[in-house]
């Protein structure tokens, strides 16, 4: 049985909060595990004032994690590759500043700035009024902000695990809860999992229905990126059975859909959804690697758990935040009521719950992103790629 070092930093049911915490390799003396730690602290001035961060460094890999917004990555870093990307704001953003309701429904945009953000749980996509019939036979309507609520809902419970025995695992486990009278009742528990010296993050997610009937659940891991991971000639690849643009504008560069083009003002954002191969157990992966093949990044998930996959390119100048999202989740980015029709829509009985766990991993050699590259070519050999030139109704609204 391993065996473990326990902090708890926040526990709203015991009255517990602690402003500050450090511990590290220089205390906690575990073999040849020495050039680790783990702080927390409070962010002051500006729109982040309040926001508590926790800063997990492995020796190698360091990231940022953000109980104060649903428990999301805001930054990370691999023996000098940044692995974050540089939002038009000042961040990260204390949620009391973010308006959802704003711009139409899309003022959950003027606090998104992380490397991982999650869209949930109730819901994700684009706003507008879901139509739909619930439990009772009732005839609903209800406001869908951009990408739900969950990326501005606080931890209520925070604790950080250290591993005594080797590996020496460094964890962060976190609880979210969304909810509310008339709404679901959605539980979030999210454990980060590093091991000294690695280039790895592992996430697990269980989702919890706490309410006393069904409720639906969405969830989508928007994972971003831009320089040095993104530049002209960078490149994403995923095992695919088949794909398409989610827009006619998308569309537009379907030609090039898997390359990047360099930082272009005014650029259009596009969106192409994926159905992924996997193998025998749904074991599937993506990676995004830079023009020179010699640094990249890699999301490890499994496709019973997580079975679309969606990227975004939003290669727009780097003032106004030149990135791409790769996205493993549960549905695609359309509105909840399409996803609904289309039986992406995970519904959990009262007392039911869902998980997941999979992973991030960063590189920085050529011989690693070849290896990485011939692991998705023998995948891929399963079956030829389908790739529609056009939005197709499996994966979008028809327009």
């Amino acid at each position: 049985m391993k065996r473990y070092r326990t902090w708890t930093l926040t526990d709203l049911v015991n009255d517990v909060w602690l402003d500050s915490f450090t511990t590290g390799g220089d205390r906690l003396h575990l073999g040849q595990a020495q050039n680790w730690s783990i702080r927390k602290r409070t962010l002051r001035g500006g729109l982040r004032d309040g926001v508590d961060v926790i800063e997990v460094t492995n020796g190698a890999l360091s990231y940022s994690i953000l109980p104060t917004r649903g428990m999301g990555l805001h930054s990370g870093r691999y023996r000098g590759i940044d692995l974050g990307w540089n939002a038009p704001l000042h961040g990260p953003v204390h949620p009391r500043h973010v308006n959802t309701t704003e711009r139409g429904g899309i003022g959950w945009l003027t606090g998104f700035d992380e490397w991982l953000c999650r869209c949930g749980l109730a819901s994700n996509g684009p706003p507008g009024e879901d139509v739909h019939t619930d439990r009772h036979g009732q005839t609903r309507r209800d406001l869908l902000p951009l990408h739900g609520r969950i990326a501005n809902q606080p931890a209520y419970y925070v604790e950080v695990r250290v591993g005594l025995d080797s590996p020496h695992e460094l964890c962060v486990t976190g609880q979210v809860e969304e909810g509310g009278l008339f709404h679901p009742r959605l539980v979030l528990t999210t454990t980060y999992t590093t091991i000294p010296g690695s280039n790895r993050i592992v996430i697990h997610d269980h989702v919890e229905n706490r309410g006393g009937q069904s409720a639906e659940m969405q969830l989508l891991y928007h994972c971003n990126f831009g320089p040095p991971l993104l530049e002209a000639g960078s490149r994403f690849a995923v095992p695919i059975r088949e794909a398409a643009p989610i827009s006619a504008s998308a569309a537009g560069g379907i030609a090039t859909f898997d390359t990047y083009a360099g930082p272009v003002a005014g650029f259009a954002e596009q969106v192409f959804c994926i159905d992924p191969l996997g193998d025998s157990a749904g074991h599937t992966l993506a990676m995004l690697y830079n023009h020179a093949r010699d640094k990249g990044v890699v999301l490890r998930f499994n496709r019973q758990e997580l079975p679309c996959f969606t990227v975004w390119k939003n290669t727009a100048a780097l003032e106004d935040g030149y990135v791409t999202g790769l996205e493993p989740a549960t549905n695609f980015p359309n509105f909840k009521t399409f996803e609904r029709q289309q039986g992406r829509v995970v519904v959990l009985p009262a007392g039911g719950h869902w998980e997941t766990t999979w992973s991030i991993e960063a590189h920085d050699g050529a011989a690693e992103v070849s290896g990485v590259l011939a692991e998705i070519v023998s995948l891929q050999a399963q079956a030829k790629a389908i790739l529609h030139r056009t939005p197709h109704a499996r994966f979008a609204v028809a327009p």
